[in-house]
């Protein structure tokens, strides 16, 4: 009789246990406390890795059942086809500012593995990311990283009896548009390489303003700045090939013909110095988070001439009879 009572207290212990973590993960409303307790901290520069998603055995799901609703349905459809029961795993948080966080999510069906990036500004949610999506092939092998600028690279390598291959997609966050840009793309087959300049668009009015290249792979460009006193840079080069750097971002006007590129977090100082015909840069503290180790930014960009608009040809006047 003991046993059995003792058999009966202990289940009533697990059937209680058992019921206050049912409740735990079946929280109703999105609580952004809540939510960020759940993740480990993680520091960049980050990465993960397809093998590393597919092996990992974290389980417990994310305790608010509104959550999947900031998983718009096309993404969903895309990754893991249609009606599925989707689980979403808290894995890290990437702390981008103050304000700006990042929440790295594993999500899961009972045949696909996925990781999401969610941004979210002020503890409220603005987008969510493709992080890393494994794919089928046994020869590829996928990595995504965030590097300390906070890009996103997505790199693809794939191995064959023919040797090997790597693809990157390069994204950035843009706050006013509220979801990730593409930059920059190296396709796996490297037939054809597209570099996307994220400020071309801006205004052109400083006289220092505009396009300085020695090729399509070696650009710095200038646009207008937030303030007077500003410009804004983005620059690409690639003199090898593990000898690339890219960075993006501020540069305060300190004369006539130069500039600082210097950011708030960030080693990296960098003058800009103008003439009528070119920019040259030169490296005033380290920039190596931006570039690869054996190179450096260092170097003079010509000028790119503007292509004046063609002037409408004045029409014939009919002869009068």
């Amino acid at each position: 009789m003991a046993r059995v009572i003792i058999f009966l207290v202990v289940l009533l212990v697990y059937a209680c246990g058992n019921s206050k973590t049912e409740k735990a993960v079946d929280e109703p409303n999105f609580t952004y406390d809540r939510f960020a307790k759940q993740f480990k901290t993680a520091s960049v520069p980050f990465q993960m890795t397809d093998t590393f998603l597919l092996k990992n055995m974290d389980t417990i799901s994310i305790t608010d059942r509104s959550f999947g609703a900031f998983v718009p349905d096309t993404l969903k459809k895309k990754i893991f086809g249609e009606k599925r029961s989707i689980k979403y795993v808290p894995l890290y948080r990437v702390k981008v500012s103050e304000e700006e966080q990042y929440y790295i999510v594993k999500a899961q069906t009972s045949m696909t593995k996925a990781a999401l990036l969610f941004a979210f500004i002020k503890n409220e949610f603005v987008a969510v990311f493709p992080f890393l999506i494994p794919d089928d092939a046994a020869s590829t092998f996928q990595q995504s990283s965030i590097d300390r600028s906070f890009s996103i690279s997505k790199s693809v390598m794939q191995t064959s009896d023919e040797g090997h291959a790597e693809g990157k997609d390069v994204f950035v966050f843009n706050k006013d548009a509220q979801s990730f840009t593409l930059i920059m793309t190296d396709p796996l087959d490297e037939k054809s390489i597209a570099l996307v300049n994220p400020i071309d668009t801006l205004s052109r009015i400083s006289k220092l303003a505009g396009d300085y290249s020695r090729d399509k792979r070696n650009i710095v460009s200038i646009r207008d700045g937030r303030r007077p006193n500003l410009l804004t840079v983005f620059v690409h080069f690639e003199k090898e090939k593990n000898c690339t750097g890219e960075l993006k971002g501020d540069a305060e006007i300190t004369s006539a013909t130069t500039a600082i590129y210097r950011q708030a977090g960030d080693p990296c100082v960098l003058q800009l110095d103008f003439s009528t015909s070119s920019v040259r840069l030169t490296e005033l503290e380290g920039c190596g988070a931006r570039r690869g180790l054996e190179c450096s930014f260092d170097g003079s960009y010509p000028k790119n001439k503007v292509a004046k608009p063609k002037e409408a040809k004045a029409k014939k006047k009919p002869l009068k009879k």
